[in-house]
């Protein structure tokens, strides 16, 4: 790995900006290379992620990789998927779930570690938050809208809703998501990680 990549890594592994707000305290979890082609942006860190150190490693992670089509070891394969969730610590609960990802990740570290990385063919944008942040003005007025354009953010970009049991009533409400969007997901990534163009 690149030296000033790897120096960028344990820089944001040993980032403290946030430990006075994390309820758990700080653990960075992210998980990239410089020959990454994948990049997956989800919200972030879970308790049971948090405890285990490992990127979508509960049940989301495994709702997650079965739309991708793909095994563990090459989920967690960095030289080919980075790994960056929107905020890299355990944010702590709230009433309805988890607390939203802390602002300071991205200040901090998003544009470095995306100029680190410039092989990235795709992006899929896990939830509201990846979703405003990359498509900016081109995200829709909710996820539900966002998702259901899939095509106009093609082909570098597809958003995603978070893969947690929590939301399976939203996947029975739109099974357009998975006729529609999870064929088109599993060949964009199959071609991206082929290094072949679908």
């Amino acid at each position: 790995m690149d030296r000033d990549f790897g120096a960028l890594l344990a820089a944001i592994r040993a980032c403290r900006a946030c430990a006075a707000q994390l309820p758990l305290g700080p653990r960075p979890i992210v998980q990239a290379s410089p020959t990454a082609r994948l990049l997956i942006v989800g919200q972030a860190p879970g308790a049971k992620v948090h405890a285990s150190g490992v990127p979508w490693d509960d049940a989301s992670g495994a709702r997650l990789r079965d739309w991708l089509d793909i095994g563990v070891a090459s989920f967690h394969d960095a030289s080919r998927i980075a790994i960056a969730p929107m905020g890299y610590c355990y944010p702590g609960r709230g009433a309805g779930g988890d607390l939203p990802p802390r602002r300071e990740c991205a200040q901090l570290w998003l544009d470095r570690l995306l100029a680190g990385m410039p092989r990235i063919e795709l992006t899929l944008l896990i939830g509201t938050h990846a979703q405003r942040h990359f498509l900016g003005t081109r995200a829709r007025a909710n996820l539900t809208d966002t998702v259901a354009a899939f095509a106009d953010y093609a082909p570098r970009c597809i958003p995603l809703p978070h893969p947690s049991p929590r939301n399976t009533a939203w996947f029975q409400r739109h099974p357009w998501f998975a006729n529609d969007v999870l064929p088109h997901l599993r060949e964009r990534v199959h071609a991206v990680l082929a290094g072949t163009r679908a």
